[in-house]
């Protein structure tokens, strides 16, 4: 029946279509990824090699498109704890369970002033440190959801959704805490206007984990904040991009736990010629009080494309009870092109994590990156590698990756 409702409220928005002849374009992209942990603790290490395929179609007529993809992954080698199959306690975490399903199906209509969008359907907003497509995992994160994306005056965008289902990394075969779907009533308003100097964005995001065995309801969080970012060039070759952020978070609709937290943001980044100098500082707060340092009382981000935050080791996708802060540093080269070779990256990052309350330093992290543009393939080495001091375990992990797209 939504999906009845989102469809007919995009039909509704933009009125008859005009008779044009009608545009197909194929959707394909593949992936092949090696992953190897470390981790300290287990046993054994896990070795995951996996294949994602995803292809589709899409229809446009005018201001009118609809698309239709799947998606499927199959592991290779499957020497890795899946988070469904296998043993978490003899081999580490690989998110990337085998799958086979519908990644997207969606109708829209845009025209200059607004962008409507009904189905299933990738959500990205800002940076996606709260609302993001999950893009690394093999089974991405999509919404069920109607989407309305208006900009009524030059600089000013309203983009607001409605999404009564999210469909998560963990695929068909999810299940207990890590369901396939977790329906609910979200809510993710964002307005942005730009200005000379950068944007300025204000957010709200009603997040309702409507599903008792996902964690009994206590990722449900209401969270509201701003944002701006922007970038200054000094010369054609020396470029300074800067992005600020703050946000409060408490509980929402059946969240047991009532508390609040507060998110931090301040980051810079220098380009000069080749040359690539960013640092920044992220808090992940925790509450205070009688709630301090009871688990998910601390600032949650389900929603999030969360390897991109906290180092891709991803000790801290889900906060720790105490909070984190995240003081980190990465410099970089890039080249457009080296022989056959085109946007040509190398990359180190620095990360140090300590708690929002009772000054505990949880541990460090370096990683690393290279990678390379062959035609419409992608190749990459990545490197991460998590010291423990007072949270979790050493952890080593490299990915080789293979990224092609039509």
């Amino acid at each position: 029946m939504k999906y009845v409702l989102a469809t007919a409220a995009v039909l509704a928005a933009g009125g008859p279509a005009c008779a044009q002849s009608i545009t197909l374009t194929p959707l394909a992209d593949l992936r092949v990824r090696y992953e190897n942990v470390d981790q300290s603790g287990l046993p054994k290490d896990a070795d995951a090699l996996t294949f994602r395929l995803r292809g589709g179609l899409q229809a446009s007529d005018g201001p009118w498109s609809a698309l239709v993809e799947g998606e499927g992954t199959l592991a290779a080698i499957d020497h890795y704890y899946d988070g469904l199959q296998g043993s978490a306690t003899t081999r580490p975490l690989v998110a990337d369970p085998q799958n086979i399903g519908l990644y997207r199906a969606q109708l829209q209509y845009k025209s200059d002033a607004f962008t409507i969008t009904g189905g299933r359907q990738r959500i990205m907003l800002d940076d996606e440190r709260f609302v993001g497509a999950v893009n690394f995992r093999d089974n991405g994160q999509t919404f069920d959801a109607v989407r309305i994306e208006a900009m009524p005056i030059k600089g000013l965008k309203a983009d607001v959704s409605y999404a009564w289902n999210v469909h998560t990394i963990w695929g068909i075969d999810g299940n207990g805490a890590r369901q396939p779907s977790i329906g609910g009533n979200n809510v993710l308003a964002n307005v942005s206007y730009q200005t000379p100097v950068g944007t300025l964005t204000g957010f709200a995001y009603l997040v309702d984990q409507d599903e008792l065995a996902v964690q009994r309801y206590a990722l449900s969080s209401q969270s509201y904040g701003g944002r701006f970012a922007g970038t200054h060039a000094f010369s054609r070759t020396v470029k300074l991009s800067y992005q600020a952020s703050y946000a409060t978070q408490s509980d929402y609709r059946r969240n047991p736990n009532h508390y609040r937290a507060d998110y931090y943001l301040v980051d810079g980044t220098l380009d000069v010629s080749l040359l690539k100098l960013n640092a920044g500082y992220e808090v992940l707060g925790a509450a205070h009080g009688h709630e301090g340092g009871v688990a998910l009382t601390s600032l949650q981000t389900p929603l999030a494309t969360g390897f991109k935050f906290q180092g891709w080791a991803d000790k801290f996708l889900t906060t720790p009870p105490n909070g984190v802060r995240d003081l980190y540093g990465s410099a970089g080269l890039g080249w457009k092109q080296v022989g056959l070779a085109k946007a040509v990256t190398l990359q180190a990052i620095y990360h140090r994590f300590e708690s929002d309350r009772l000054s505990q330093h949880y541990g460090n992290e370096w990683d690393a990156l290279a990678s390379a543009k062959f035609g419409k393939t992608i190749v990459s080495v990545r490197y991460a590698d998590y010291r423990a001091d007072r949270l979790f375990t050493d952890t080593r992990k490299i990915w080789l990756e293979l990224d092609w797209a039509l």
